[in-house]
């Protein structure tokens, strides 16, 4: 059997860190690397933002000797980037090339702002380039559909990242109508897409997307923090193509790491981030394997860097080497938000993931929403699916599905739960999936 190909970002490291041509990565001279970019970065933000001298009390001041003394380091959380963002910025406002603003969905309160640089957009930019070249080859077209309206927005700087490499990039923007995705897919020639994994599936299971196959699609990058692996399965399964997932958020400077050809988990952004796993109740390193919050300090950045930044993103080492053959550490892909989690009666609690999981792997579902609904002693959990047709045995078939999540069995064996009727919407041909919403309410 023949090995995958190595991962591109073995080479683009080994240029970053400055090794000789020939000399190959290994995990000794990166962490060496690292080690002298992380007190780079904790002098420059001591220095310049007002948060972090607050923060490191002197803690930032004595060179740290081994990568493994950054836990003894404060947190940064997303609370931070609402209440005094400008505290964290480090440069004068008039360097600031982007100012993004984030408005998580559900959230109340102010939103969260993240600053960049010119250089940290180049940084970004440069990751772009050579982290796509593992799904992409010189002379295609990738069509991005990610917001990229915008000058320096994700969109446009992945299309300038794919320029590089003389790959063409077409910016849509997000699905909003999947017909139309579709036939510019078929009049552009379109190789590979670039998309929000959701959205994607819709594409896939359109009544068009069926005309599309690996002669037109040969490759897929799902991008967001988190990629349910039954859409990954749908989307393979309906066009035939190769589908890679994309770990990242706008906080990383958007990208974080990337599959390889092994398809066995991300390789990270190592140049420009440092990661770490912790369990979120000691708030100390996980082992390799066991699962825990994702927790990552910039490198070098120079507008806002961010020091052990909590994402709330649960993932794990993992400890065997890549098949592909990279020196690399390998993150397992992401499995949600600790805040996706909602508590139920008797300490139970229901992840988003475990409901994507068994909802997306139903061929006619495009989407779901789901309440779950507090009455008297025990909860009610309502879903709505969003369908691609209409099929009567869709309810019965979700809810056999949905009996089978081991938090949903325990709670409704021990009558603390109570899963009402699943009802169906049938979705317009020519309108995107809805935003999926998990929500707990109380009925007084």
């Amino acid at each position: 059997m023949t090995a995958p190909a190595r991962t591109p970002l073995d080479a683009w490291i080994s240029a970053r860190i400055g090794l000789p041509k020939g000399r190959a990565l290994n995990s000794e001279c990166l962490a060496a690397w690292q080690l002298a970019r992380l007190n780079e970065t904790l002098a420059f933000a001591a220095a310049h933002s007002p948060f972090y001298q607050r923060q490191g009390a002197g803690r930032f001041a004595p060179r740290l000797t081994r990568l493994e003394e950054i836990a003894t380091l404060p947190f940064t959380t997303s609370q931070t980037l609402r209440d005094e963002p400008l505290q964290l910025l480090c440069v004068s406002q008039s360097a600031v090339a982007r100012a993004v603003t984030l408005r998580t969905s559900g959230t109340t309160g102010e939103p969260k702002r993240i600053f960049f640089s010119q250089e940290d957009l180049e940084a970004t930019i440069d990751f772009f380039h050579h982290g796509m070249s593992t799904l992409v080859l010189p002379g295609q077209r990738v069509l991005i559909l990610l917001p990229g309206e915008l000058p320096d927005s994700v969109g446009d700087l992945l299309r300038r990242g794919l320029a590089r490499m003389e790959v063409i990039g077409i910016v849509h923007g997000p699905v909003a109508d999947p017909g139309l995705v579709l036939q510019i897919i078929k009049e552009q020639h379109i190789d590979s897409l670039v998309g929000i994994p959701a959205q994607v599936l819709a594409l896939a299971r359109h009544a068009q997307g069926a005309d599309l196959g690996r002669e037109r699609i040969r490759s897929v990058l799902l991008s967001t923090d988190y990629v349910p692996r039954s859409i990954v399965a749908a989307i393979q399964h309906a066009w035939d193509c190769d589908a890679f997932q994309h770990y990242g958020m706008t906080e990383m400077g958007y990208g974080g790491g990337v599959e390889c050809a092994a398809h066995e988990g991300y390789h990270l952004r190592e140049a420009d981030l440092y990661f770490e796993i912790i369990d979120p109740a000691t708030q100390r390193p996980v082992l390799s394997g066991q699962e825990g919050e994702v927790v990552f300090t910039t490198l070098g950045r120079r507008a806002m860097p961010l020091i052990r930044y909590r994402t709330g993103d649960l993932a794990a080492w993992i400890k065997a080497p890549c098949p592909c053959g990279s020196a690399l550490r390998r993150m397992a892909w992401v499995r949600g938000r600790r805040q996706e989690q909602l508590a139920m009666a008797d300490g139970l609690a229901l992840s988003i993931t475990h409901l994507d999981e068994v909802l997306f792997a139903l061929p006619e579902v495009l989407d779901y929403r789901v309440v779950v609904q507090h009455q008297n002693s025990d909860d009610h959990l309502r879903i709505t699916l969003m369908a691609n047709k209409e099929d009567r045995r869709l309810p019965l078939r979700a809810a056999g599905e949905v009996a089978q999540i081991p938090a949903i069995r325990t709670a409704a064996a021990k009558g603390l739960l109570t899963v009402d009727p699943i009802e169906v919407e049938l979705a317009p041909g020519s309108a995107a999936p809805p935003v999926k919403r998990m929500m707990k309410e109380k009925c007084i």
